[in-house]
C-alpha cells in the first residue's frame, strides 16, 4: 500500500510499504477513506519530537471503512464506516474508567521510554507519534491497524460526508476539550484563543457553542485571522499591535477571564522572549519556544483559566510563573480525551450546529503530501487544512 512517511527532519516522502493487518484479537483494520495533517504532525517534520525512526508512517486524523477484524471484536464488523480517535485507549484501566483515555495505562508498549523523559509518567498511545508514543503506524495509508478495536472506533451511521466527520479524530474535541476547560459563564466571559490555525479555530468556535460573550483569536496569518471573524471572533494581528495592549483595551482592562495557548512548543513571536525562546531551542537549550503561552499568562485575568490544547514537548525556561501565582491562574492542559466527547460533538455536527468542513483550504492525494507539509508549515498558499484522499 501506499503511506506517507518520515525520512528524516524535514524529510517527508511517499512509499510503499506492506499492508498491515491483525496483530491481537482486538485489532481492526481500516481502509482509510480521508486523512489529514495535523499541525502537531508539524513538530515531526521539525525534528522536536524524538523517538522518529526513517520509514515510520504519518498521521492520526484519519477514518474509513473496516475491512477486517480480529476474533475478540464485538462492537465492529466489517463495512462499518468509523472515525478513530487520534489517541488509543484500553478502556479498562482506571484513568480509562474515569474519561482520562489519553492518559490511559495500558495503550503505550514504549511507556518506559516515556517515563524517562516525562520524570517516570507515560500517556497513552498515539497514532503515527513517534516511538515514545507506542511506534503505532499512522493514518496517512491507505490501509491501518487500529488496536483497541471495541474501544476507539466510533461508527458514523449517518449520510454526512467524511469532511464533516472526519475532524472527530482530534481537532474538533481537541478545540472543545480547551474550551470546556475555561468553565465558561455564558453571557458573561471573554475567551481569548493565541493562535488561529485548526485547533484555534475550533477552540474559538467551541467557546462561542458554550456561551461565552466575547471570543478574541490571536495570531499574525490574514487569512487565518480571516477564518476567525467568519465566526463573529475579534481578531488581533500581534505583528501589527501590541497585543497585551489590545487584550487590555478589549475587555475594560481586566483581560480575557480565560486564554487558549493553541500554538504550543513552536510559536513566533517578538521581543527578547521569542529571541531568547529561539536562540535556546536551535542550540537544544530548551524544548519549547513558548511566547504564546507567556503572553496567555500576562494577559490573563485575576482568577482566571489558562487551557493548554497546544503541543509541549519537556522543560521550558522564562516561564512567568510570578505573574501567574499572584493572578491565582488556573491550568488546564494535556492531551485531548477524545473518546468522550465523540457523541455529543457528532450530535452538534448533525444537528448543523456547526459544519467543520469550513477549516479545509487544501486537498489532494497521498503524492501531494510532502509539499503540503512545507506549505502548512511555512503557511504558503493560503494553507491552513489539508485533508488527503489516500486513493486519489
Amino acid at each position: 500500500m501506499k503511506a506517507v512517511v518520515w525520512q528524516g527532519t524535514n524529510k517527508i516522502g511517499v512509499e510503499t510499504v506492506p499492508d498491515p493487518s491483525i496483530l491481537l484479537a482486538t485489532d481492526a483494520v481500516v481502509r482509510v477513506t480521508s486523512t489529514a495533517i495535523c499541525g502537531s504532525d508539524l513538530h515531526l517534520l521539525d525534528g522536536y519530537i524524538p523517538s522518529m525512526e526513517k520509514g515510520d508512517i504519518l498521521g492520526h486524523e484519519f477514518m474509513g471503512e473496516v475491512v477486517e477484524v480480529g476474533k475478540a471484536v464485538k462492537k465492529l464488523k466489517v463495512g462499518d464506516r468509523v472515525v478513530v480517535p487520534f489517541n488509543l485507549a484500553c478502556g479498562v484501566c482506571d484513568p480509562c474508567q474515569r474519561g482520562l483515555f489519553s492518559a490511559c495505562d495500558n495503550s503505550n508498549p514504549n511507556h518506559r521510554m516515556a517515563e524517562a523523559m516525562y520524570g517516570g509518567v507515560s500517556g497513552g498511545g498515539l497514532f503515527g507519534y513517534s516511538h515514545i508514543y507506542g511506534g503505532y503506524a499512522g493514518g496517512q495509508a491507505q490501509y491501518v491497524r487500529v488496536p483497541f478495536a471495541d474501544v476507539g472506533p466510533f461508527k458514523i451511521e449517518s449520510d454526512l460526508r467524511d469532511d464533516q466527520v472526519l475532524f472527530l479524530t482530534d481537532i474538533f474535541p481537541t478545540g472543545y476539550q480547551a474550551a470546556e476547560n475555561c468553565n465558561i459563564v455564558p453571557g458573561r466571559d471573554v475567551v481569548a484563543v493565541f493562535g488561529a490555525g485548526p485547533v484555534g479555530q475550533f477552540a474559538a468556535r467551541s467557546a462561542q457553542m458554550l456561551g461565552a460573550a466575547h471570543v478574541i483569536v490571536i495570531d499574525r496569518v490574514p487569512e487565518r485571522l480571516k477564518m476567525a471573524e467568519a465566526s463573529g471572533a475579534q481578531t488581533i494581528n500581534y505583528e501589527q499591535e501590541d497585543v497585551l495592549l489590545a487584550l487590555r483595551e478589549a475587555t475594560g482592562g481586566r483581560g480575557p477571564d480565560h486564554v487558549i495557548d493553541a500554538v504550543g512548543l513552536e510559536a513566533h513571536g517578538h521581543g527578547p522572549g521569542a529571541l531568547l525562546d529561539t536562540a535556546q531551542q536551535k542550540l537544544r537549550l530548551t524544548f519549547d519556544r513558548i511566547t504564546a503561552l507567556r503572553w496567555a499568562i500576562m494577559s490573563c485575568a485575576k482568577g482566571g483559566t489558562v487551557s493548554m490544547p497546544g503541543v509541549y514537548g519537556g522543560l521550558v525556561n522564562e516561564l512567568p510563573m510570578g505573574a501567574a501565582f499572584a493572578k491565582g491562574l488556573t491550568f488546564r492542559m494535556g492531551q485531548t480525551h477524545t473518546h468522550r466527547y465523540l457523541p455529543e460533538l457528532l450530535g452538534r455536527i448533525e444537528s448543523g450546529e456547526i459544519d467543520p468542513s469550513f477549516v479545509i483550504t487544501h486537498r489532494a492525494g497521498l503524492s501531494e503530501a510532502p509539499d503540503l507539509y512545507k506549505a502548512f508549515r511555512d503557511k504558503k498558499h493560503g494553507c491552513i487544512k489539508v485533508v488527503l484522499n489516500p486513493w486519489a
